[in-house]
């Protein structure tokens, strides 16, 4: 599995701390409800080889993540979590370093490798107070760095005037049909990497008739293509399924060579949001 280097931007001096390796892929398991459904999604892939899985309090099954992990027999450190700091408790500095807490407890691990900012917070006057909790909760070694997701370019602007960190990701809907070059540059201007959820437009469009052509060109199946797309525009990738076999193809996605589709690719953009778009917002 590739990785990518992480960092948090030091404010003041512009020095990257905190530098980690990060998977550029991994499994996403939002809306995995059922009892146990995540758990074995989380094992199934973990034994295939995946070593990202992407998590939020908000979803409801950090606990389950946390047994799989567990019962994997797969050293801790070899694998790299992430969890979101739901944006209903992004109030003030003490709820991040509380909710933090208890996503630990509920994932049974005494560290996450990535805390995140779920969405911005809803009051403008709580985004600096969540954020240098989120900067505490960093240096009490609970989360080995800190980031963002659903963020705009300028929700990253105003993070400069309070930020002693930068984020070091900002974890937002990227794919063929919403592929955000412009908010990846803003991402990347701050020293950050861009994250892609729902790679396939929450299923929306898998069934594209010009993706078909493209992954009829390269010998795999649509959604792989799809996912490849969003590993080569620099986005560490989580697609998200509890199928099995899905897990398994998903997987293969990596093994592709996109050279020859990157015009094909190009025309698929326009502007399709699948779902929840917090960056967009005041």
């Amino acid at each position: 599995m590739e990785t990518v280097t992480i960092s948090n931007t030091d404010t003041a001096t512009g020095r990257k701390v905190h530098e980690i390796e990060m998977p550029n892929f991994g499994l996403g398991v939002y809306l995995m409800g059922e009892p146990g459904e995540c758990k074995a999604a989380v094992k199934h892939a973990l034994e295939n080889g995946y070593r990202l899985i992407d998590t939020a309090m908000a979803y409801g099954n950090e606990d389950e993540v946390g047994q799989a992990i567990r019962e994997s027999g797969i050293e801790r450190k070899e694998i790299f979590v992430v969890t979101k700091l739901r944006q209903p408790h992004a109030n003030s500095h003490e709820e991040t370093l509380e909710r933090c807490q208890q996503s630990l407890e509920n994932l049974g691990l005494d560290y996450m490798d990535l805390y995140l900012v779920h969405a911005p917070p809803k009051e403008l006057a709580a985004r600096a107070p969540v954020w240098t909790g989120m900067e505490e909760c960093l240096s009490k070694g609970w989360t080995r760095s800190i980031g963002v997701s659903n963020y705009g370019a300028h929700h990253l602007d105003a993070m400069v005037s309070y930020a002693s960190l930068m984020p070091s990701v900002n974890q937002i809907e990227i794919n063929p049909w919403l592929q955000r070059s412009a908010l990846r540059a803003a991402i990347s201007g701050i020293g950050a990497v861009p994250m892609a959820y729902s790679p396939l437009a929450r299923g929306h469009k898998v069934e594209d008739p010009e993706l078909g052509k493209i992954a009829k060109f390269l010998g795999c199946t649509p959604a792989q293509a799809a996912i490849k797309w969003c590993i080569d525009s620099g986005s560490i990738t989580i697609p998200k399924s509890s199928n099995p076999s899905r897990i398994e193809e998903n997987l293969g996605s990596l093994e592709l060579d996109l050279s020859g589709t990157e015009d094909a690719f190009a025309s698929l953009e326009e502007s399709y949001v699948s779902g929840w778009d917090p960056t967009s917002e005041k």
